[in-house]
């Protein structure tokens, strides 16, 4: 529970603190847009260090997925543009993948 948690807040705060940057290098937001997207950036990396993993590269590989399919609802929600068929396929691809990695069993 506390892995699928720290995965949905990262992905919330990632995609926020890059959409900061976006909104003030795209879409002309002021500058004092970066203060709070560097915070949700580092916030971002923090919950990923809650993920109970012993390789930190197998929690950011997984954590991938669950990025893609946040990305996807973030898309619809925020900027109000409904994600096709193909994006929820392989939105639901990458979480499929992102379980493989999260559940497959692990040698010793």
């Amino acid at each position: 529970m506390v892995t699928a948690a720290a995965y949905v807040g990262a992905a919330l705060a990632e995609i926020a603190g890059c959409f900061a940057f976006w909104g003030w290098a795209r879409l002309d937001k002021p500058v004092w847009w970066l203060l709070p997207g560097l915070a949700s950036l580092a916030l971002f990396a923090w919950l990923l260090t809650l993920v109970d993993s012993a390789a930190a590269g197998r929690a950011y590989a997984a954590y991938g997925g669950v990025y893609i399919a946040a990305s996807l609802l973030w898309l619809w929600a925020v900027e109000g543009a409904r994600p096709d068929r193909w994006d929820l396929i392989g939105g639901a691809v990458c979480l499929v993948g992102a379980g493989i990695i999260l559940l497959g069993p692990r040698s010793a």
